[in-house]
């Protein structure tokens, strides 16, 4: 079968593109995708602490796809761009003139020995998994005492703000119930600092010294022993790489992520061993093949992983997607703009937004969003779902 354009990856980026495409005209697009249902991600750290539940982020994939696109319920097993075409598991063979890349990403338990099988023990969850965030909050709540530790990969994940919130939401609910002073909380990453914005990272440092969070940068996570509740990080330091190993009463881990096997193996791939799609970072084009673009998570666009991110990048997408079918020069431009919106207690959040400059990019006028706030917190809580659900998948904003 062939379609003026395919979208590989029904997620935030290829539905919000999708239906973008459709207002603007283009009716003849097929969006290729196996699942059922689809979620609103952001959720799961409240989720994971206690305030949500898992049913509240999930609707049926069919609700939101846009109308007039041609869903093919399948999975992308092989791109041969060559013959601008992409084979699926059924065995069909969808050629193209276009291509948008959005799979998401995948959750990589298996690089880190050990996490896996700590998953399945009463000691360890994340916010990452959709069957972990609720155990998650069920772990924080009858937690009494001893050591907490939350663990965070150095490498490119989505929502990389999203281990300290947990961080933080966990430490506010032990403080709220008087049990903080008997617990020993850490928060150990990869990432040289806590985080990229300094007039951001100012404020988180507030609230790590609020909570008596110890931080551990430059601490990769390599191995964790569920039986002796052990985990042990790479620790770069200037004299070298050394490990050091931590006990745990309570571990919180998000996992080490990458490009779908599928990308990884394919000729899309760079030259990362997570498999990224390498594209031109402003105009979202492959490197390689002109009439392929890549957005969202699997792409290497130096930018944070995230729905914010997607929201910029669609339109920009969808412009020069249309500037290529029309046989002209792609110029819409991506800035980089992504938003990272820090819950830092129940009540208060703290929204970073920043771009390829790694400098503040406020979106939201007369508000100083450089702080803690109740307000940002009810847009966290209850704006940004409907705003995603209403507005962005629709393809309005």
């Amino acid at each position: 079968m062939h379609h003026r354009i395919v979208i590989v990856g029904a997620g935030t980026a290829g539905i919000s593109v999708a239906a973008r495409l459709g207002r603007a005209g283009e009716h003849d697009v097929a969006l290729i995708d196996p699942a059922h249902d689809h979620y609103y991600q952001p959720l799961w750290t409240l989720v994971g602490a206690g305030i949500t539940n898992m049913e509240r982020t999930k609707r049926a994939q069919s609700s939101v796809m846009p109308k007039g696109v041609r869903w093919i319920q399948d999975a992308v097993v092989e791109f041969e761009p060559e013959e601008r075409a992409v084979r699926t598991s059924s065995g069909a063979r969808v050629t193209y003139d276009v291509l948008i890349v959005c799979p998401g990403i995948e959750l990589a338990w298996d690089l880190v020995p050990g996490l896996s099988e700590a998953m399945s023990t009463n000691f360890a969850a994340s916010n990452y998994a959709s069957h972990l965030a609720p155990k998650n909050a069920e772990l924080v709540r009858r937690f009494r005492g001893g050591e907490a530790l939350f663990a965070a990969p150095g490498t490119p994940i989505k929502c990389p703000g999203a281990p300290q919130k947990a961080t933080y939401l966990a430490s506010d609910y032990w403080q709220r119930t008087g049990k903080l002073d008997g617990i020993n909380v850490t928060f150990a990453t990869g990432a040289g600092g806590i985080f990229g914005v300094p007039e951001f990272a100012r404020v988180l440092e507030g609230v790590v010294e609020r909570y008596g969070i110890n931080t551990r940068f430059s601490h990769e996570l390599v191995e964790v022993d569920p039986d002796q509740r052990t985990a042990s990080f790479e620790v770069k330091r200037p004299e070298g790489t050394i490990r050091e190993t931590f006990g745990y009463d309570f571990l919180h881990v998000a996992p080490p992520q990458r490009a779908p096997k599928f990308i990884r193996d394919s000729s899309l791939a760079g030259a990362s061993p997570l498999g990224w799609i390498p594209v031109d970072r402003h105009r979202l084009t492959h490197v390689r093949y002109p009439e392929i673009y890549a957005l969202g998570d699997v792409s290497d666009a130096p930018t944070s992983k995230t729905g914010a991110a997607i929201r910029r990048q669609a339109p920009v997408v969808v412009a020069n997607v249309l500037s290529t079918l029309a046989r002209r020069e792609p110029t819409a431009h991506y800035d980089g703009y992504a938003a990272c919106p820090f819950t830092t207690a129940r009540g208060k959040m703290v929204l970073a937004e920043f771009d390829y400059s790694l400098s503040p990019h406020p979106t939201i006028p007369f508000i100083n969003t450089q702080r803690e706030r109740s307000d940002m917190w009810f847009v966290k809580r209850y704006g940004l779902p409907a705003y995603y659900w209403n507005v962005m998948l629709r393809g309005r904003g």
